[in-house]
Parts: C-alpha cells; sequence; structure tokens
C-alpha cells in the first residue's frame, strides 16, 4: 500500500474534462479553464495504493478525475476512522491551500483512479484572480464543516440505530430523484466504520429495520426505504 509508480500525463483533454468536472471551477469560462489546467499536473494511482499518509507534507489540491478515493484517520488503537468517500469531481487537500501544513488523514484510490494535482502557489494565483472561485472554495469548506460537526455529534449522542437509520434516509435524499431507492455509496464495512460500529452490527440492524418494516434490502447494496416517518423515530 506504499506510493508506487507514479505516472504523469499531460493531455490536455484529460486534464480539461478533470477541472471542468470540480464545482468550484465549473462556472468559469473556457479561457479561464485552459488556463488553470496549464498548471494541473496528471496522476495515477493503482487499487489500493496509497496517494499520501498522515504527515505528509500537504501542498497540493487533489481532484478526482476517474475512479473513487476513501478518506480515513487512524486511532492511537490503530482502528481505521473513515471521514469520508470521494467521487469524480470531488477534492481533497484544500488545507493546503491556506498554509504549510501535514495532512491528518490518509488518502487510498479505492478503484484504479487518475487524479489531478494543482499546486498551492498556483492554486492561490487563481483565488486572487478569480473571486468566484474563492467562494465556492468556502462554501465547500462550509459543507464540510457542518457534515463533520454533525457526524461528531451523532457519535456522542446517537445509538447505533439511529446513526444508521439517519445514513439511509440521507442518503435517499441525496439522491433527489424521488424514488424511494438508492444504492449505497459503500461497503457495509466502510459504512461501519464511517458510523463507529462493525459491519456485523450494521447487517444486523439492517435486518432489524427489514424486520420491521422500515427498509427493503433488494441487493446487498441497493436498499428500498419502506416507511420513512417510521425510519426517522427510530
Amino acid at each position: 500500500m506504499d506510493k508506487g509508480n507514479i505516472h504523469h500525463h499531460h493531455t490536455g483533454k484529460s486534464h480539461k474534462s478533470c477541472v471542468s468536472l470540480v464545482p468550484m471551477f465549473n462556472h468559469l469560462e473556457d479561457e479561464q479553464l485552459d488556463e488553470i489546467m496549464g498548471a494541473t499536473q496528471s496522476v495515477s494511482y493503482k487499487k489500493n495504493e496509497l496517494i499520501y499518509h498522515a504527515g505528509d507534507e500537504s501542498d497540493s489540491l487533489y481532484i478526482i478525475n476517474k475512479g473513487k478515493v476513501r478518506i480515513y484517520r487512524l486511532a492511537e488503537s490503530g482502528k481505521e476512522q473513515l471521514v469520508r468517500i470521494l467521487n469524480p469531481g470531488d477534492f481533497t487537500g484544500e488545507m493546503a491551500l491556506f498554509s504549510e501544513s501535514t495532512h491528518e488523514s490518509y488518502a487510498e484510490a479505492m478503484v484504479n483512479t487518475k487524479i489531478c494535482l494543482i499546486k498551492r502557489s498556483d492554486l492561490q494565483e487563481f483565488l486572487v484572480k478569480y473571486p468566484s472561485v474563492s467562494l465556492k472554495v468556502i462554501a465547500e469548506f462550509s459543507n464540510r464543516l457542518e457534515a463533520s460537526e454533525k457526524q461528531t455529534t451523532r457519535f456522542s449522542t446517537e445509538k447505533v440505530e439511529t446513526r444508521i437509520a439517519l445514513y439511509l434516509a440521507e442518503s435517499l435524499d441525496q439522491e433527489g430523484t424521488g424514488t424511494i431507492e438508492f444504492t449505497l455509496s459503500m461497503s457495509k464495512k466502510d459504512l461501519a466504520s464511517y458510523l463507529g460500529t462493525t459491519p456485523e452490527t450494521i447487517s444486523r440492524k439492517f435486518n432489524d429495520l427489514e424486520e420491521r418494516g422500515y427498509i427493503k434490502q433488494i441487493t446487498h447494496k441497493r436498499i428500498k426505504i419502506v416507511d420513512l416517518d417510521g425510519l426517522l423515530l427510530v
């Protein structure tokens, strides 16, 4: 799981698709995108390869172009705590935008992944030049802080069953298509880490919720919400 061979690609097209995927850049004009693209390098990682370790110098923004990345921390006991999963268009390393720092978490490619890297110095120039990008970055910071506070509160105040029920309700909301079905965005092992419990407990609680008529497990990862009001009262 050490950092393996890193392959750099400097093809304009893949850079452009990468940069234009990101909400904080996709409102810019083509000319502005081209400028940002010029400061971007494309890096490939194999499945299970670490993109960075806790303690590594944080000096770049990492934008997911293709693939999937898990961000996690290690407790003193060595136990993993999943922080978030990143998909194409998501980014990490944003703390590097404002100060010289080190990573506090680990980033690992869950599948073969392609990432676009932008160095701090280049990005800071863009933030000064294009204030709209700065506003988008602040909005993303605000969202992450809110999600982090919500997760911390849940860990300290809510029982596991409630955490699971709220996660399922929020997953339905994020799908936002008016449907009552959705696919879990992570494995039960990762979900257990994210919610501070064990995979066995996740499976048991899912079965309990199904028996009580709140959800239906269509496949291993496909869930149907049968009684949302009931689920929210768990």
